[in-house]
């Protein structure tokens, strides 16, 4: 189709959080957006209008120009007219309540990004691995004690790469229930399940004020860390964090306390949300788990398949600082774009047959941690989380199947399985 223009009832569901509590709903949609609206406009009531980005290399052109498509002049997450507003009336006039790298703009980003990119390099990452090997193993310990049921996200996933990154940041394991919960209430506001008690969603500012209060909660908590490793400094991220310099003074407020935040929530949540896709994906799937105990060498290829088949981080938006021409289409300065991570991994022109979990699929060129500057920078980390973990629990693990139906967290921005209940028999 020519036609630039997306009909608003067609993509209105991908504006709401309850559909991504069905995937199927939602590839479907971006499929027939690849298809006939590959890169096109949209207004939905209630939203400024957005430029939907749906393929891969369009996605990947977009991502890698830091200083032409901002990520902090507006909201770097999909949200709506009064939700935006609410935002500056909480922040005295900026658009994001965090303003951690996800939402820094070049030359911000770099500097802010400096302060740890040397923590998470792989040579740094790979010092890690005796003790994340270590987590991996009493977590499946803990698995197999739960024969032969147990939720597999709850239990499982939902734990095993909190305690590596808190431990990583210093954070007592008694806190570590209270970061899981803020986490929770920050990615996934709109879940019944997960959301903060007494939240309205009818309300559309609701998001912005669960943001804010999550936030708020964050401050309290690592302000006084924040002291204490100024006075103290330790061997951990948040001693590297408080003391960090930015242009050569201390990081400005809002945004350390976003860069503990956002180490506390995505620093976890992601990783967990696609070891419990894993789970899932071997439980409907019984010959993929065979593959992998007849060759544990697919397991690197698993990993990278399930962060493809996931992509936690669904959406980002970003704003164009100029005008700029992109297929045909004349982007204008200040237009609003939304990146869908979901649909770009499911790109027919770039993944033989997307559908299908293929743990040997090679190349595997998905932008599940993003793609230029903004590229995830505890990437390394998580891959070798997974592995440690599916590497300690497949030659172990003799069986598993559903023990009921899977659940997708609802959320448009970041999401994941909430349950996956399992049957399962363990050597």
């Amino acid at each position: 189709m020519n036609d630039f223009t997306v009909p608003a009832d067609l993509v209105a569901p991908v504006f709401n959080p309850a559909s991504f509590g069905q995937r199927g709903l939602v590839h479907d949609i971006f499929t027939r957006l690849r298809r006939d609206y590959p890169l096109s406009r949209v207004e939905v009531p209630g939203y400024d209008p957005h430029w939907i980005v749906t393929k891969w290399d369009d996605l990947r052109e977009i991502t890698r120009q830091d200083t032409i498509f901002h990520g902090g002049d507006r909201s770097k997450t999909l949200i709506s007219q009064a939700g935006e507003a609410l935002v500056k009336q909480y922040t005295g006039g900026q658009s994001n309540i965090f303003r951690s790298l996800v939402q820094l703009d070049p030359p911000e980003h770099g500097a802010y990004r400096a302060v740890l990119s040397q923590t998470f390099m792989p040579e740094q990452v790979a010092k890690l691995a005796g003790d994340v090997e270590k987590t991996a193993k009493a977590y499946v310990d803990r698995m197999a004690a739960m024969a032969p049921t147990c939720d597999f996200a709850t239990d499982v996933a939902f734990r095993y790469p909190l305690k590596v990154i808190l431990d990583l940041i210093g954070v007592p394991e008694e806190d570590h229930e209270k970061m899981l919960r803020l986490t929770q209430w920050l990615f996934t506001y709109a879940d019944p399940d997960l959301r903060r008690p007494g939240s309205d969603l009818t309300n559309p500012e609701e998001i912005t004020k669960t943001w804010n209060i999550v936030f708020n909660e964050f401050r309290d908590y690592y302000l006084p860390i924040v002291a204490d490793r100024r006075r103290c400094p330790r061997g951990d991220i948040a001693s590297l964090i408080a003391n960090g310099k930015v242009f050569g003074h201390d990081m400005e407020e809002r945004a350390m306390i976003s860069y503990f935040a956002i180490a506390s929530t995505a620093g976890h949540d992601t990783t967990s949300a696609t070891t419990a896709t894993g789970m899932w994906v071997l439980a409907e799937q019984p010959e993929i788990l065979a593959r992998l105990k007849s060759d544990p060498g697919l397991i690197s290829g698993f990993v990278e398949e399930t962060i493809r088949w996931t992509s936690p981080v669904q959406q980002f938006v970003r704003s164009a600082t100029q005008d700029y021409g992109l297929k045909g289409r004349h982007i204008a300065k200040g237009d609003l774009i939304y990146l869908s991570y979901m649909s770009a991994n499911r790109d027919e022109d770039v993944f033989a047959d997307p559908f299908v979990f293929d743990p040997a699929r090679s190349p595997n060129r998905h932008v599940g941690f993003g793609y230029g500057g903004h590229i995830c920078l505890g990437q390394h980390l998580a891959r070798l989380e997974m592995k440690a973990f599916w590497q300690a629990l497949v030659p172990r693990l003799k069986s598993v199947e559903m023990a009921g139906e899977g659940r997708i967290a609802e959320s448009e921005f970041v999401s994941g399985p909430k349950s996956v209940p399992i049957r399962f028999a363990m050597h």
